[in-house]
């Protein structure tokens, strides 16, 4: 069944894309879900305009990428976390503990899931890397130092 996408969806297509899909993927999964509509004739056009203003989000979203990772890249990040004497932490520095730390320092809000989810253990200096974007990444040191 052909079927235009309303939204990404993995393993498929991007926004608007017109794909060849299972019928019963179809009918019991991306319709009812609200993430494809049935493509007839009058779809296509419509599926150009998805496309359009898919890309022209996607810029933005780009842009604003961009604009983070040049506020991050220069700036380490400082974690205080509990240490034995020989450098070993009690826990671990997660990926939440850095978007939180990332965002008392610099301002920046990042999602949890755009950072390596690394499990930080030693004291010293880490680098990981943020991907605000499909198309931009970058690496966001830290510093994890006894508390």
């Amino acid at each position: 069944m052909k079927v235009v996408l309303r939204e990404e969806v993995k393993h498929v297509g991007r926004r608007g894309d017109i794909v060849d899909v299972a019928d019963g993927y179809a009918r019991n999964f991306l319709i009812p879900q609200g993430k494809a509509l049935k493509a007839s004739n009058g779809v296509e056009a419509q599926a150009d305009a998805m496309r359009r203003a898919w890309s022209q989000k996607n810029a933005k979203d780009r842009e604003a990428a961009e604009e983070i990772a040049t506020k991050v890249v220069s700036n380490p990040i400082t974690i205080a976390a509990r240490a034995s004497a020989d450098g070993k932490l009690f826990g671990s520095v997660t990926a939440a503990d850095i978007v939180a730390a990332l965002a008392e320092q610099t301002g920046v809000e990042l999602d949890r899931k755009m950072v390596t989810d690394e499990h930080l253990k030693e004291l010293g200096t880490h680098t990981v890397t943020a991907t605000p974007h499909a198309e931009v990444q970058f690496p966001i040191t830290i510093e994890v130092v006894a508390a």
